[in-house]
């Protein structure tokens, strides 16, 4: 979803191919852990480590989120722009070739086409931050999600909490009213050398009707769709193949497959719901709807 609700400022960089002054952006001199997403669409853009002090005016970053940044000629015929992949908002330009990391790249981004998404902040008093593959699923009531996936072979965290919509801080009161785009949703950080996307990606369509659309069992309203937020297009390819399998299975899939934006963590009260109350998920039961046909383990 494009969120057009711009200020004049970022109308004139975003959409115009404008450019903010040099050493005035917000994230000039920034670099909290991380990762930044597109100010237009939520779509991710750059990990934080990709980002290294440069002294041009403008945020630096030697490489992109696989898949999320494109090229293209710029009009004064001899820059190439880099734009979001997919929404089309201008960032900067690419520069290769000054030397400034091993990479020989730096993009060069405007701030105002960046918003900065802080690493979640780690628990167990000063241990390391959690290593690990992000993805992000959809599928009706986030306590019967999380019950299913934080028990998940080689998942080292999940959380709960809403993306997809445009209002800043949502809370459950507001994603609830079905007034917004925002969905209750799982972040869940994966070690890839014990288990991968496709796992996980084939639990979520086993544990949830794929099928019902804006809503899942009794939950109804666009805030219970089925949804993959895809963080690269390795991901998006898979959850595409993976639809592709169900419905020539017979399966009338309806998951919406959109890039990742901000993921915004729910109130500590919704986090492990099920564990802290002894309860369990009535409308998350896994069901085996593939077979051996999406390979992987199981």
């Amino acid at each position: 979803m494009v969120n057009v609700d711009l200020t004049p400022e970022e109308e004139r960089v975003i959409l115009r191919r404008g450019t903010e002054p040099p050493f005035t952006g917000r994230y000039c001199d920034h670099f909290g852990e991380g990762s930044y997403s597109c100010r237009r669409c939520g779509a991710r853009l750059y990990e934080s480590t990709s980002k290294f002090r440069s002294g041009c005016g403008w945020p630096a970053f030697d490489d992109s989120i696989p898949g999320s940044v494109s090229r293209r000629p710029d009009p004064d015929g001899v820059r190439t722009e880099i734009v979001c992949a997919s929404c089309g908002a201008h960032l900067g330009h690419v520069f290769e070739g000054e030397g400034f990391t091993e990479t020989d790249t730096r993009h060069c981004v405007n701030s105002v086409s960046l918003v900065f998404d802080p690493a979640p902040a780690t628990g167990g008093g000063g241990a390391a931050p959690d290593a690990g593959v992000r993805a992000i699923f959809a599928g009706g009531c986030f306590w019967g999600m999380q019950q299913h996936f934080r028990s998940h072979p080689g998942v080292i965290r999940t959380t709960v909490g809403y993306t997809g919509g445009v209002e800043p801080g949502p809370s459950y009161e507001l994603v609830r009213s079905g007034t917004t785009d925002y969905a209750e949703a799982i972040e869940v950080v994966f070690d890839p050398a014990v288990t991968s996307f496709t796992d996980l990606a084939r639990l979520f369509f086993e544990i949830h009707d794929p099928t019902q659309e804006d809503g899942q069992g009794p939950d109804r309203g666009r805030q219970y769709r089925s949804a993959v937020f895809y963080a690269d297009e390795s991901q998006r390819l898979e959850a595409e193949r993976l639809v592709g399998i169900l419905r020539g299975r017979g399966y009338r899939v309806v998951t919406e497959i959109v890039p990742a934006g901000r993921f915004w963590p729910a109130e500590e009260y919704h986090q492990d719901y099920y564990m802290k109350t002894g309860g369990m998920s009535f409308c998350h039961v896994r069901r085996d709807r593939f077979g051996d046909q999406a390979g992987g383990r199981r």
